[in-house]
């Protein structure tokens, strides 16, 4: 059954702006609400720090000018969707050390805030409205209160509190704003569970994702800097990133079979930059490549990885990728972990780096055309579509007073 709220006014709070370069869940949702209801997605606002250390960056000035009255502060992106940029600077106060302190000043900027929103919510005429907060622990922790929202909805995509800036008040600031709302969602079983532990209407809501471009092509060629090679190509598409992936599963394989080549897609940080794979002769590095050149990369794989470190940066996280991988039909090996449970029909998982070269044997030993079109009829499964009508399940069941725990 697929559900839908209609005809709703909907506030659209989170750590990420509109103009963002980077993808988003949040402005994916967004577009999604917007269908059928009333949107106000509101940037976060600037703060003084940011000012003061980014003051020649164009989105910074666009902020600035905006808050002197020099810009529109209310930008029509589509029919029923809307994007304001706070009119108003908030203090930037993470550097101090007593959470009790750190709360006092918090309340200040979210009241700076909330006196910004307004005149748009009045200008609008936004009424009996849903609150929706993308994972913004700090200057959204008051909103609920300020706001009045007649549902609130905190949204959990990522481990926040395992990240150094959330961290030192997030661990005891997050339980507080997740029990404070009327219901949580969540993009992976992980994240859901943690939630479950302060509130339990707390709720799985799968992820969304663009898999337009990612579509087999027997008659796609391999990239020129790879077509060259010989035997099984076993390959990974992504930032390499040595708090997030496991080198030393990537050298595991490598060396165990010399025969196979270990491609690895996309920009290195230093560590891995540093690292003894460059030595190792049958792991290619390709560097950066555009978003629309990534098929051809995934097409040429043989065996799809993700090897991922488990730590608290990657364990409730929903990996994306793994559903790119699976659009195109490919076998994938991938580390096991909580969020991993949801591919497990699909995608093989490893609980060593020895599993990695077992499972990749198998699964280059055990494929055909039939598996292709599964993972991908499973992959496309996870449409924002989806996810969002999983959202307004989530919402319904809390209003209508039948939330299970």
């Amino acid at each position: 059954m697929s559900y839908m709220i209609r005809n709703r006014d909907i506030i659209i709070i989170g750590q990420q702006p509109w103009d963002t370069d980077i993808g988003s869940n949040c402005k994916n949702i967004a577009l999604e609400f917007s269908k059928h209801n009333r949107v106000l997605y509101i940037n976060s606002p600037l703060d003084r720090i940011t000012l003061y250390r980014n003051k020649q960056d164009i989105k910074i000035k666009k902020r600035l000018d905006i808050i002197q009255g020099k810009e529109e502060n209310l930008i029509s992106i589509k029919d029923n969707l809307w994007n304001f940029y706070p009119d108003c600077m908030v203090e930037s106060i993470n550097w101090i050390g007593s959470t009790k302190l750190f709360n006092i000043l918090n309340l200040r900027n979210n009241k700076i805030l909330a006196r910004s929103i307004f005149p748009v919510l009045k200008r609008l005429k936004f009424k009996d409205v849903i609150l929706f907060n993308d994972n913004e622990i700090f200057k959204g922790f008051f909103l609920n209160q300020l706001l009045k929202p007649s549902l609130s909805v905190y949204y959990s995509r990522d481990y926040m509190v395992a990240v150094d800036y959330w961290k030192k008040h997030g661990k005891s600031l997050e339980p507080k704003l997740i029990k404070s709302n009327d219901l949580c969602v969540a993009n992976s079983t992980f994240l859901a569970d943690y939630c479950k532990q302060y509130n339990p209407h707390s709720y799985y809501v799968g992820q969304g994702c663009d898999l337009d471009i990612f579509v087999a092509d027997p008659e796609r060629k391999a990239p020129s800097d790879i077509s060259g090679l010989k035997g099984p190509v076993v390959g990974y598409v992504g930032a390499l990133q040595s708090i997030r992936l496991d080198i030393e599963i990537i050298s595991h394989l490598a060396l165990s079979k010399p025969d196979w080549n270990v491609v690895l897609v996309g920009p290195e940080d230093e560590v891995f930059k540093n690292s003894k794979l460059h030595d190792i002769p049958n792991v290619i590095f390709t560097g950066i490549k555009e978003m629309g050149q990534l098929p051809d990369y995934i097409n040429a794989f043989d065996v799809c990885i993700n090897p991922q470190l488990i730590n608290e940066v990657t364990i409730g996280n929903y990996p994306r990728k793994i559903d790119e991988y699976l659009a195109m039909g490919k076998p994938v090996v991938a580390t096991k972990t909580k969020a991993m449970e949801t591919f497990s029909d699909f995608v093989y998982l490893a609980d060593s780096k020895e599993d990695y070269v077992d499972l990749i044997t198998k699964a280059l030993e055990n494929d055909d055309q039939e598996l292709h079109q599964l993972r991908r009829n499973f992959a496309l499964e996870h449409t924002w579509e989806n996810s969002v009508a999983e959202i307004y399940h989530a919402m319904d069941l809390v209003q209508q007073g039948h939330a299970k725990k």
